[in-house]
């Protein structure tokens, strides 16, 4: 089998199409302003570091303070998107970042800023940002229909990156003549639009059939679907050591501008300018990639121009020759993000893709901010260029991973959610009635007893991770024909929860299995309430349910 796969099928859409949804457009143009508003105060804040005269180390951490708070904050951010309103969730981080960008305007006209005191405030505006990505990037699947999600996903990578292509060369030279105060102020000024389209936004409430999830057990539904689902695993992995190799560019930048081409902060803004032409480039040129080629082959086309576009910039000493070399990091950084960030969207249904997203960034933003820091302290101690050359060395490796974590192809999935009517029950039970245990009978012919297994242990994963507990294949000693699924619920509600859960990819399985039981009509399904023992008649009362859970360990769910 070759190691590279056959080009995929067909996209539907365009590279624009997402554009014809007023929403995402007007929301669009609005994040497009802020990008601009946050690469501005980006360069002020990196430049004012190199001004303070601090270290390589702490000028890489002010990259590592914005990205840090994601690894920290962005499953509970998810969990946060996944039940509460998303639209008021980045109104709330909007307004906070607005709050902060101001105080750090104030501080930096009054001359209070110091390096740690800088360091505090781009961590405070991380935050935001970490509270605002998982919800605003969930969001775009109510705005556009699923075959516009990945032109959805890249156009907001390009509109990012089409502040980013003009932004720091307006923020350097903003920087130059007016402070970095002003960049600063622009930057808090950049976030009124936002909050104005997101307040003015009313999108369709989804109905809540059951109760909301507490945060965490939310996180750890969200844990359990992504470790359980290994196109979104691989996604992960590689977006872990791309994120480390790919954050010298930007981190590095300034010593880049200043140490290996003598410029200063419109130099700086230059380069991160290039940086910027490249990734919009790369993603109005993303559609058609994906049309004619795999995910895989694109994402490690894109590795190797962002590993040259590093190695060029540790060698050269000429503007225009590292510009083109950032152009490089530029097409290579995009697509990549771009195309992990539509696979993991599009490998989650919605009721946990805020949290599959933020544990994606988690897993990029880790490498991120673990790179600026492993690459300031390289350049301290081996200098820049062996630094560069190391990150563009991470980036090949990156390519080689792909052979064992390569990227799934998500067209053909159908994760909709298949509905699930509460069953009627004889019992009397609330919501909070359990544990829940439930029976699955068939009947297998031997020959069958191989695919059944087969069909059976992805069952299970897909049980296990839409929050089966428990979760046991029974054979009969006298009848080898029947065979017993059995899982647990700690409740009823839990046990509802954990059907309407299932897609129609899942629903796939099923069939499966379905298609090889020889009784007559469909698997008998039980449905059991654990009981306990040792009650007088007259003080169980009229609702049998209060006492369902056990009093001792015995039976207890784990």
């Amino acid at each position: 089998m070759s190691d590279i796969p056959e080009p995929a099928a067909e996209r539907s859409g365009s590279a624009l199409s997402p554009f014809r949804h007023s929403i995402f457009r007007s929301v669009w143009i609005a994040t497009l302003a802020s990008s601009f508003g946050g690469m501005i105060q980006g360069v002020g804040a990196a430049w004012m570091m190199v001004a303070l005269a601090a270290s390589a180390q702490m000028v890489t951490l002010v990259q590592a303070s914005i990205t840090l708070p994601i690894v920290l904050l962005s499953l509970v951010a998810g969990a946060l998107a996944d039940a509460f309103d998303r639209r008021k969730l980045m109104i709330a981080a909007q307004v906070f970042m607005l709050v902060v960008s101001a105080m750090l305007a104030i501080a930096a006209y009054i001359d209070w800023v110091t390096p740690w005191l800088l360091l505090t405030f781009t961590f405070l505006i991380g935050c935001g940002a970490a509270l605002n990505a998982p919800a605003w990037q969930a969001s775009v699947g109510a705005m556009v229909p699923r075959e516009d999600v990945p032109s959805a996903v890249t156009l907001n990578s390009m509109g990012f990156n089409l502040a980013r292509s003009v932004g720091p060369a307006l923020g350097g030279l903003i920087v130059a003549v007016a402070g970095a105060a002003a960049a600063f102020t622009i930057n808090a000024l950049s976030y009124i639009g936002l909050i104005g389209v997101l307040a003015r936004w009313r999108p369709e409430r989804e109905e809540r059939l059951l109760p909301r999830e507490r945060l965490g057990s939310a996180i750890m539904a969200g844990i359990r679907y992504v470790s359980m689902s290994p196109s979104i695993n691989s996604t992960l992995v590689r977006g872990f050591v791309t994120g480390t190799g790919a954050s010298a560019a930007s981190a590095l930048s300034p010593l880049i501008a200043r140490d290996l081409i003598g410029g200063g902060p419109v130099t700086y803004g230059l380069l991160l300018g290039a940086f910027g032409v490249g990734a919009v480039a790369a993603a109005l040129w993303s559609h058609r990639l994906r049309i004619a080629y795999s995910n895989e082959l694109i994402v490690r086309f894109a590795l190797a121009a962002s590993a040259l576009g590093m190695a060029i910039c540790a060698l050269s000493s000429s503007l225009t020759l590292t510009m083109a070399a950032m152009l490089l990091c530029g097409v290579g950084w995009v697509l990549v993000v771009s195309i992990l960030n539509a696979t993991v969207q599009m490998s989650a249904p919605r009721w946990v893709v805020a949290r599959a997203l933020s544990l994606y960034q988690m897993a990029t933003f880790s490498g991120m901010a673990g790179g600026a820091w492993l690459w300031g302290y390289v350049t301290e101690g081996s200098g820049l260029a062996t630094a560069l050359l190391i990150a563009a060395a991470v980036q090949l490796g990156c390519i080689a991973l792909g052979r064992w974590f390569r990227l799934p192809e998500t067209e053909a999935m159908n994760l909709d959610l298949l509905g699930f009517p509460e069953p009627e029950t004889v019992v009397p039970v609330q919501g909070r009635t359990g544990p829940v245990i439930v029976t699955i009978e068939y009947r297998i012919a031997e020959e069958d007893v191989f695919a059944f297994l087969a069909a059976m242990a992805e069952r299970r994963q897909i049980r296990r991770r839409n929050g089966a507990r428990r979760w046991s294949l029974l054979r009969d000693l006298s009848d080898p024909e029947i065979w017993l699924e059995r899982y647990h619920s700690p409740t009823w509600t839990e046990y509802v929860r954990h059907n309407r859960r299932f897609t129609h990819d899942d629903a796939a399985i099923g069939e499966r299995i379905r298609a090889l039981h020889q009784g007559p009509g469909t698997p008998a399904v039980r449905r059991l309430i654990e009981r306990t023992t040792g009650f007088p008649p007259d003080a169980i009362g009229p609702h049998p349910e209060e006492w369902a859970a056990p009093m001792t360990d015995q039976g207890r769910l784990s």
